[in-house]
């Protein structure tokens, strides 16, 4: 669509009012400007490696385990851009200005930033260093911290302790010792020590029992079970295991 925008704001330029000459002629100046295309295809980029993550995290039906593992890959992917993609892409950047006639600014001259003060001798840069260090990996650096801070080890933990309450495929994930890990990690406060002991048992009666019950399969959400589970009065029969789906919905 490059080529299309830039002919539809060339034609608002010589054919709009005032005030749309003005505004199509600073959005063409911007967009034909190198600095443009080279944060346009940045962010193709990362959003290509991130686009599987963003929709396995957004499906109401995800499979959590799943989805971490492409948290790591994700994370992998983009620290592999970070550490070994700059000529590749530059060079795409570069290519791409040539075909649309965009001018290409001399990767080794000073940079000059276009507003404030001019930097002292000593804060002088080149044209390269910025584009690489200031645009490319701070923003390739930042999409590691917000997949970082996101996705630290105890939410990565948590998430994967807290998919053996997942119900789908016949509660294929569940397991007792996980049911009482995930307490004695992640909720202490919000069972006794009896409970704590307690609920091991009744983990073991749910495993025999909820499975085979008519109305509580074919289940695709932790929603969906608690709902099912209150239902059937089974919320009642194991009330620890149904506090601790709750306790897993308010995630």
């Amino acid at each position: 669509m490059f080529d299309a925008t830039c002919e539809v704001l060339e034609k608002s330029t010589e054919e709009g009012n005032f005030s749309t000459r003005g505004d199509a002629s600073a959005a063409y100046d911007a967009i034909t400007s190198f600095e443009f295309v080279f944060v346009l295809h940045l962010m193709r980029n990362i959003l290509e490696v991130s686009h599987d993550l963003c929709q396995a995290l957004q499906r109401k039906n995800q499979d959590i385990l799943n989805a971490l593992t492409l948290v790591s890959t994700t994370k992998t992917l983009i620290q592999r851009m970070r550490e070994s993609s700059w000529e590749a892409f530059i060079k795409e950047v570069i290519l791409f200005c040539e075909k649309h006639e965009v001018e290409v600014p001399d990767m080794n001259a000073l940079h000059i930033p276009r507003r404030g003060r001019t930097r002292k001798i000593v804060d002088q840069i080149l044209v390269e260093h910025h584009y690489r260090v200031n645009l490319f990996l701070a923003v390739i650096d930042t999409q590691l911290q917000e997949l970082n801070g996101r996705f630290n080890d105890n939410m990565v933990e948590l998430l994967t302790l807290s998919s053996t309450l997942d119900p789908r495929d016949n509660y294929k994930f569940f397991s007792v010792n996980k049911v009482c890990e995930l307490v004695e990690r992640f909720y202490p406060g919000d069972f006794s020590d009896q409970e704590k002991f307690h609920i091991r048992m009744q983990a073991q009666h749910y495993e025999l029992d909820v499975p085979n019950h008519v109305e509580l399969t074919n289940l695709c959400t932790i929603s969906e079970l608690c709902q099912g589970l209150t239902k059937t009065g089974k919320s009642l029969t194991y009330p620890l295991i149904d506090r601790l789906i709750r306790l897993r919905l308010l995630l």
